[in-house]
């Protein structure tokens, strides 16, 4: 455990302003992590916790019968050490299609790093043994580099640093530290049900993978490791990679990534979807992908990377999010006794802030102004979609369709389905933060309107 102790106290002083969440389940290896804590780096280095906010905190599940007692017996141990407790009880979504294994996970994760709002130091109890069985269960998976590099020591849990400092220790040596202590502990009897994925590996493949090569556990430990290593080179070149090809406009350069072989191309892509904390996409995809940036340049091709959508407008490929079809969104402007108005535009898109205008008024650069003869009769409407009218935009001297229009402004063609576009009387009035049509400019009626589109943050 030396070294662990080692990893916790290069922690605290590193970190001397963080506070520490331990994880704890009530398993041995949580309660050997919670003696290691409040016992061994209080005798050795006791200036480390003083002062320092320390919290015991346990997830409830709700998904063993023996839950609640789990709960009662991690509140007793932080009771016996001194320390707060914090018991989060989640609820898992069993029909989302996800395996109850990873949605647990996720859960646990998101309680943990809600427990401060500031950043924390979270620990949790995972040891060499679970190190394997995670390397496995990314074999099965077909797993890259990046799956196989298993778990690091320390690694980033949004704002907080999450570390596992019993990680090079094996099962049975915690079992044997916690004996030897005579510490006490729970036992999740669902951990002997190998339908479970992890539990087979654990309770049928380890056996006897272990029983012919006694340091298979220490190996696979070393091959994440190289796996880490492998995956700090590969994001290196893809940051470089990137750079060359990452564009103001948040585009990628299509003519800069032309230049790449398919395994370049893949992990800049996969590179840029991290930095946007977006789903993976698999190989099939990104082949896609590549195949389709290939066809003709007058056609905009859009393929699914995992949750989002990659599209091309002329030599630029954007990423964007699964888009809601909201061609039948229709809204009436009401607008109150003092001239205000607002309108909820859908799937995040943000709002329409209607407000009076008058010769003071403050218009920043997203606002435009007009004007519209307004009665009961001619009301102003929103709506996303159009027939193609021609119109007279402020800033040409002649009329063209509105297709036309929106194609010389350079707006993606995708985007141009989630323009609003304002009505009055089945006439197009403007598109906000775009242009107003000629008859509806601010000096043609009396009744002057400011809209500013809020978008959504």
């Amino acid at each position: 455990m030396k070294q662990a102790i080692s990893q916790l106290t290069t922690l605290c002083r590193d970190y001397p302003e963080h506070p520490l969440v331990i994880a704890f389940s009530g398993g041995v290896d949580s309660q050997v992590l919670l003696h290691l804590v409040c016992e061994c780096l209080n005798t050795s280095h006791p200036a480390l916790l003083v002062n320092r906010e320390i919290v015991l905190c346990h997830i409830h599940h709700g998904l063993s019968p023996d839950a609640d007692e789990w709960l009662s017996f991690a509140k007793l141990q932080s009771e016996a050490k001194g320390i707060s407790f914090r018991g989060i009880k989640v609820s898992l979504d069993l029909s989302s299609g996800e395996s109850i294994e990873a949605l647990a996970r996720d859960a646990r994760y998101q309680s943990l790093a809600s427990v401060f709002q500031t950043p924390a130091i979270i620990l949790t109890g995972h040891h060499l043994n679970d190190q394997a069985e995670t390397l496995l269960l990314a074999l099965k998976r077909g797993a890259g580099v990046k799956g196989l590099s298993g778990m690091a020591i320390t690694s980033s849990l949004g704002q907080h640093l999450l570390c596992r400092p019993l990680l090079n220790v094996s099962r049975a040596d915690i079992e044997a530290y916690a004996n030897e202590r005579k510490l006490e502990w729970v036992t999740d009897s669902s951990n002997a049900d190998s339908k479970f994925d992890r539990n087979f590996i654990r309770n049928q493949v380890l056996p006897i993978v272990t029983e012919r090569w006694p340091s298979f556990v220490q190996t696979t430990a070393r091959s994440a490791a190289l796996c880490r290593e492998n995956q700090l080179l590969v994001d290196e070149l893809a940051e470089q990679d990137l750079n060359k090809v990452a564009l103001d406009s948040g585009a990628l350069d299509l003519i800069a990534l032309s230049a790449f072989s398919q395994a370049r191309f893949n992990n800049v892509i996969r590179f840029s979807l991290a930095q946007k904390n977006t789903e993976m996409p698999s190989q099939a995809q990104l082949k896609e992908l590549l195949t389709q940036l290939g066809s003709e340049g007058d056609k905009v091709p859009a393929v699914k990377l995992g949750d989002v959508w990659a599209r091309r407008f002329k030599q630029e490929l954007f990423f964007t999010p699964d888009y809601q079809d909201i061609s039948d969104f229709n809204a009436d402007v009401i607008f109150d006794d003092t001239g205000h108005s607002i309108v909820q535009l859908p799937d995040g898109l943000g709002q329409l802030v209607f407000t009076p205008f008058s010769s003071s008024s403050n218009t920043d650069k997203y606002a435009i102004v007009f004007s519209a003869p307004l009665s009961p009769e001619n009301k102003l409407n929103i709506r996303f979609t159009h027939q193609n009218p021609k119109v007279s935009p402020d800033y040409r001297d002649r009329s063209r369709p509105l297709k036309k229009v929106l194609q010389e402004l350079n707006i993606p063609i995708w985007e141009r389905t989630r323009l609003p576009f304002i009505y009055c009387d089945d006439e197009l009035v403007a598109v906000p933060s775009k242009f107003v049509c000629k008859p509806f400019l601010a000096s043609e009626h009396l009744h002057k309107v400011q809209v500013h589109w809020r978008l959504a943050e």
